[in-house]
């Protein structure tokens, strides 16, 4: 079976959900990352699936990870969005195609805007631990890209332009409402990799000198999926430590879901704020 078709049947599961619960469909998908699903419960709820129970969806395994897709009703403008409450990385085991599943179903579900969000580690000297980062730009050290393989023109076309990764007109609406709600959103270049191993601080180094701000495990494959598959892409990073070498600590899981307690409020009003925005063009 092609990725197609399994995304069209994964696409097809969630199309009967609607339709039984006569809801609108989505036109905007978010992603929480981790240490910031708790976002997830403030929702207005109409469809909520586990994971497992999507055909050929993958499980997420890594712990602050509910594991659950939503289909929410933004009050203001009525209009519904699909959030990802978790995701699942490349250092699960999972392969590129499975890590980037969930987009090709949302392209099937006829997604168009795409809000991406992540914990990462502080390159960047300004940044500190509970700060939120605008994603200007990545740079992909997966030494991997989803893309590898045949190519179905159904998705999108052989070679990508990924000149516009983050779109400027969504980054811009994620800025001002960052402006309205009074939070000081940083900006920068997020370096992708596939962990599960914190970086060394020479590899902390090098991250900088190759012009990163924060370092994650996640979101290039997805964001290169999206983009492949003609979605416009937003990312917000929350820094939930300073990275090896500038961090004076040792790092763990458990320090980026501490610090997540730091940004819930101030992270979901902006998402929320973007979104309903969002849901407006």
């Amino acid at each position: 079976m092609t990725v197609y078709n399994k995304a069209e049947e994964a696409a097809n599961f969630l199309k009967a959900k609607l339709k039984e619960g006569n809801f609108e469909n989505g036109t905007v998908a978010v992603t929480l990352g981790s240490g910031l699903g708790k976002f997830g419960n403030s929702l207005t709820r109409l469809i909520t699936v586990k994971y497992e129970e999507i055909p050929h969806f993958p499980k997420s395994t890594v712990e602050g990870h509910a594991g659950a897709l939503i289909l929410a009703k933004d009050e203001e403008t009525g209009k519904n969005f699909w959030v990802m409450q978790g995701r699942v990385h490349y250092y699960e085991g999972y392969s590129m195609e499975q890590v980037t599943f969930p987009i090709r179903i949302f392209f099937l579900l006829g997604v168009k805007k795409f809000l991406v969000t992540n914990a990462a580690g502080g390159i960047n000297r300004n940044f500190d631990a509970g700060d939120l980062m605008l994603i200007r730009d990545h740079i992909n050290m997966f030494g991997n890209n989803p893309l590898i393989g045949p190519n179905d023109k159904r998705f999108g076309p052989r070679f990508s332009d990924m000149t516009e990764a983050y779109d400027k007109k969504l980054s811009k609406i994620v800025e001002e409402e960052a402006v309205s709600l009074k939070i000081n959103i940083k900006e920068g270049v997020y370096f992708g990799w596939s962990g599960p191993t914190f970086e060394t601080p020479s590899e902390v180094r090098l991250v900088a000198a190759l012009g990163g701000d924060a370092v994650g495990m996640s979101t290039v494959p997805e964001v290169i999926v999206a983009r492949h598959c003609g979605i416009d892409v937003a990312g917000i990073s929350f820094i939930s430590n300073k990275a090896a070498g500038i961090s004076a600590e040792k790092l763990s899981h458990e320090e980026v879901q501490e610090n997540s307690k730091l940004v819930e409020e101030k992270f979901g009003a902006l998402v929320k704020a973007s979104v309903t925005r969002f849901l407006k063009i």
